[in-house]
């Protein structure tokens, strides 16, 4: 089904399968209409001679030079050369469609100034599936994400790289074979492409995506050692959170709830303590702090989605232009950085209980390091370590990227959002966390075979599909490929897709 782009009501699920599952777009026709009466309005305003930043003057440090009729054009082209100055390795297709996406989505509004050419040009090559090949690193989050958008206009003058059916091929190449008409740049074009933070939008969506399908599988590895270490499950009855309030504590424990269902412990046929170390006890608590700052984010990345982030900003009906600063891009670094930081703190709190698990004087009964020969074998021990340096490596990435600002352009740009800091290192970190969840997974699904009781039915499922891609650890053997198959399992979300069918939606 085709995706109508109108310049509101854009999802992040919405990203998500444009970027990755290659779903179609096309514009409604009332939104082109505004995009051809901006347009409209903006030549009028150059014939008249008015003065427009970016149109007909230079930008940043250069915002007083007026250009002359002749320069106007070729202006856009300079600025998308000087622009194109990314750095590193190639950013990944998806971040790119998702970018694109979203400005597509931009124009859609009827306020950038550009020819609806253009826009349709960003649509067709999102549909015949071609891709601009876009540097990972140079965008400072403001000012929109100049440096990687620009590889992205490069396109629309027939230059730069793109992938297409799996070739990256040069930029004419690549426009000539999918069939593309190359639409080049006039007056307002190249900035109205470049102009806003979409790379780093597009990234965040996608995490945040990717993040919410992290959160309830740690859900699952908790209830997985809940059982393990004969938790007492009364913290988990969602009368204890409704009283105090918060939703995303409601929903975790909830969850959890579901998850233990049918077995022993939550028949209370298992003796437990009267009450738990805080890793067992306040993970409705802890994960749901984390369900609420997921929220809270993705409200604010699809505020920007469907915002918009240019300058200067055209308002038709109105015959006015206003220059200011919408392409900012700490709306959205804030809230992102928050949600790669929560990341880390489930990540810690996933440690902590496999910690208990492997630890005799904490394990209610299990054996040491979850092994049958203590002394002859080690068992899980090394797991930890494993774990611990993930987490080290989260937390270093887990300091604020918004706060780290630079200075640039002469003191013009002299405060801006680092943004595409933050959305980069929250790939890094919830890499990261696959890998620290897996083990947790791996290990809770140790110590339950050391268990003679019946579990949930949603732990019994997870358990399941764990013990398809890692085996019992019954004398011991290099643990490398155990761990990298667990972290490649929680990243697939085949744990999540089997519980859920199993005991119903987490959320």
């Amino acid at each position: 089904m085709t995706l109508i782009i109108k310049g509101s009501g854009l999802s992040i699920k919405d990203v998500v399968n444009v970027a990755r599952n290659n779903q179609k777009v096309k514009i409604r026709p009332d939104a082109l209409e505004k995009i051809k009466t901006c347009r409209a309005m903006l030549e009028r305003k150059i014939r008249a001679g008015e003065i427009m930043y970016g149109v007909n003057t230079g930008i940043g440090e250069f915002s007083e030079v007026v250009l002359n009729d002749d320069q106007v054009k070729d202006f856009q082209k300079y600025l998308i050369y000087n622009h194109a100055a990314g750095i590193g390795e190639a950013m990944p297709i998806e971040y790119v469609r998702g970018a694109m996406l979203g400005r597509i989505n931009v124009h859609a509004h009827g306020n950038s100034g550009c020819r609806p050419k253009i826009t349709q040009t960003l649509v067709e090559m999102l549909n015949k599936g071609l891709t601009p090949y876009v540097c990972q690193k140079g965008s400072v989050g403001a000012s929109g994400d100049l440096a990687p958008m620009s590889q992205i206009a490069l396109l629309l003058m027939g230059e730069g790289k793109a992938y297409y059916k799996g070739e990256l091929l040069e930029g004419k190449e690549a426009m000539d074979k999918a069939g593309i008409t190359i639409p080049g740049l006039e007056a307002r074009d190249g900035l109205a492409t470049i102009n806003g933070s979409n790379v780093l939008t597009a990234m965040s969506a996608l995490f945040l995506y990717d993040a919410n399908n992290w959160l309830k599988q740690a859900e699952i590895a908790a209830a997985m050692s809940l059982e393990a270490l004969k938790a007492n499950m009364k913290p988990y009855n969602a009368k204890l959170h409704e009283v105090r309030g918060f939703s995303g504590a409601v929903r975790s424990a909830k969850a959890i709830n579901k998850l233990v269902a049918g077995g022993d412990l939550k028949e209370n046929k298992v003796k437990c303590k009267v009450q738990d170390a805080y890793s067992m006890r306040s993970t409705p608590q802890v994960i749901g702090a984390a369900h609420d700052a997921l929220e809270y984010a993705k409200s604010q990345v699809e505020i920007e989605l469907n915002g918009v982030g240019d300058n200067p900003i055209f308002f038709p009906d109105e015959d006015l232009q206003l220059s200011g600063a919408n392409f900012q891009g700490s709306p959205v670094s804030v809230p992102m950085d928050m949600a790669g930081m929560v990341i880390t703190m489930i990540s810690v709190m996933s440690e902590r209980r496999m910690n208990r698990l492997n630890n005799p004087a904490l394990s209610v009964g299990l054996p040491a390091f979850l092994t049958k020969g203590a002394g002859m074998f080690s068992g899980l021990m090394l797991s930890q370590y494993t774990a611990d340096m993930q987490i080290v490596e989260q937390r270093i990435l887990s300091t604020p990227a918004s706060i780290q600002s630079i200075p640039a352009a002469a003191d013009q740009e002299d405060f801006v959002s680092m943004g595409m800091n933050t959305a980069i290192k929250n790939f890094q970190i919830l890499d990261n966390a696959y890998g620290i969840l897996g083990i947790e997974f791996m290990a809770a699904a140790q110590a339950l075979d050391f268990r003679d009781y019946s579990f949930g039915k949603g732990v019994t499922k997870a358990k399941e599909v764990i013990r398809k891609y890692v085996e019992f650890l019954d004398v011991d053997r290099p643990l490398y490929d155990d761990h990298n198959a667990m972290k490649d399992l929680v990243k697939s979300c085949e744990i999540l897709k089997e519980v859920e069918k199993e005991v119903g939606n987490l959320e």
